[in-house]
């Protein structure tokens, strides 16, 4: 990473250049660089290219190696309740990055949309926001049609948990139900292959109503997971 920063910097500059818009005697600017990391392990790489260079402490070669540095911001280092805390885009930012249910999401763009409230003429940060929420509601329902605006974006959560508790529940219901038809079939007709154990776990709840009401008079396994019409 601190190899790939200093070029990152260097095309920068060469963008600076090829824009031909500093004077005579101007210099180029100065550059922050800035790692922001959200993974789960915290990170440990060297954070500046001169302690990845092999030369021994007193080289004269020292003052000719790059002295690239970037400043981490490491997401995870930072406990939920300090973020919760600070009223900053940073620590929005962060939480944003951080898995949500759908409820704790909609609380979280209400603040999102307080501070972009409270603070005028960050249109440019508040357009990078609506795309992170978007992003955020993407990664629950890919397959939602999620509004421009961030406000819309707010009600279509409050729709969408009330979709997702739903779904949760029949889901939590259908598997309770496979887990219990497994049981019981093992019990009248010994070890499931796993073949069959991997269509009953994938099977709707509908269908495994069916085979539990087959279940007391089926003489085989082969009768009780037969076709239905």
């Amino acid at each position: 990473m601190a190899v790939r920063t200093q070029v990152y910097e260097g095309l920068l500059w060469q963008h600076v250049v090829a824009e031909k818009k500093l004077k005579p005697g101007d210099r180029l600017p100065p550059v922050l660089m800035l790692v922001l990391y959200n993974g789960e392990q915290r990170w440990s790489a060297p954070a500046d290219v001169t302690s990845l260079i092999g030369l021994p402490a007193g080289s004269p070669l020292w003052p000719w190696q790059p002295q690239v540095r970037y400043h981490l911001l490491d997401m995870g280092a930072v406990p939920d309740d300090e973020l919760a805390s600070r009223d900053s885009l940073a620590a929005l930012l962060f939480r944003l990055e951080h898995p949500h249910e759908p409820e704790e999401l909609a609380h979280l763009v209400d603040e999102v949309v307080g501070w972009f409230r409270r603070y005028s003429g960050y249109d440019d940060l508040k357009r990078l926001f609506t795309q992170l929420v978007r992003q955020a509601i993407e990664g629950y329902e890919p397959s939602v049609s999620v509004p421009g605006d961030m406000m819309e974006m707010r009600s279509m959560l409050a729709n969408l948990g009330e979709t997702w508790k739903k779904r949760w529940k029949a889901e939590g219901v259908a598997e309770g139900e496979a887990s219990a038809l497994i049981r019981l079939a093992e019990k009248r007709f010994g070890p499931l292959p796993a073949d069959l154990r991997t269509r009953i776990v994938a099977a709707d709840g509908a269908l495994i109503e069916v085979w539990l009401d087959r279940l007391m008079e089926a003489p085989s396994l082969d009768v009780l997971f037969s076709a239905t019409n």
